[in-house]
């Protein structure tokens, strides 16, 4: 998909996930409607697409003390991206379903969770947040750009976790496999037990799949691929009031 610049860094990871990402408008180009299969490109499963990539730490492997993992209202802040205290809503459900893509088109950032979901900020296995690229308030319009070692703090009740980005992973919205393995308690390794407190950051690849004449999408307007930032629990700070 020519995603330069995406990397993986290993640890925790945190999953930031983006809904309804599709331009505004498609007049130069209209999508193709997924009953007419002849004309579609297949789907393709998730893949790594990190240039150098780490592997995602293993059972075992200690890190910074993790929160209760309980759902909670939080900010997030990515110094590189100069994007700050950007409200991330939680609800019940999974990355990118109705309820998670109305609260990215109110212009909030949305963090599924629940039995099909993610944790809560801080809390072992996978911290998803998930946000618009192209519309709305395009809060991770630039998210595409972070690399391995970069910074994304998440502040709730009290207390600022700070993940580091490891990895980057490309999901399909037509592969229930892939959907599998970027909502899995380990991203990308569904069935293994998490030990560390990660994180996903989840967008659109609208600009990539369309630069490839992939102008499918779904219900929510969301394109086939999604790119996923991978991120693990670096340090836990006390935040006072």
């Amino acid at each position: 998909m020519g995603l330069a610049g995406l990397r993986i860094a290993g640890g925790a990871a945190v999953l930031l996930l983006a809904v309804g990402c599709a331009p505004e408008s498609r007049t130069s180009s209209p999508s193709v409607a997924a009953t007419t299969p002849s004309t579609e490109p297949p789907p393709s499963p998730s893949r790594d697409v990190s240039r150098d990539p780490e592997p995602v730490p293993e059972p075992g492997r200690t890190g910074p003390e993790p929160s209760d993992g309980r759902p909670a209202a939080a900010t997030l802040t990515i110094p590189d991206l100069d994007l700050r205290d950007f409200p991330v809503v939680p609800y019940e459900g999974v990355t990118d379903d109705a309820a998670g893509t109305a609260i990215q088109n109110d212009g909030d950032l949305a963090s599924p969770h629940g039995p099909d979901g993610g944790v809560g900020p801080g809390g072992v296995g996978n911290y998803q947040v998930t946000g618009h690229r192209l519309s709305s308030t395009m809060p991770f319009r630039y998210l595409p750009s972070l690399t391995r070692g970069d910074e994304v703090h998440v502040e709730s009740r009290g207390t600022r976790y700070v993940y580091r980005v490891v990895d980057t992973r490309e999901t399909s919205f037509r592969s229930a496999r892939s959907l599998r393995e970027q909502r899995a308690a380990v991203p990308g390794r569904p069935g293994l037990t998490p030990t560390r407190a990660m994180i996903t950051l989840s967008t659109c690849a609208t600009i990539e799949d369309h630069a490839e004449g992939n102008y499918w999408s779904d219900k929510f307007d969301n394109p086939e691929h999604r790119i996923d930032k991978i991120g693990v629990l670096h340090r836990v700070v006390p935040v006072r009031g």
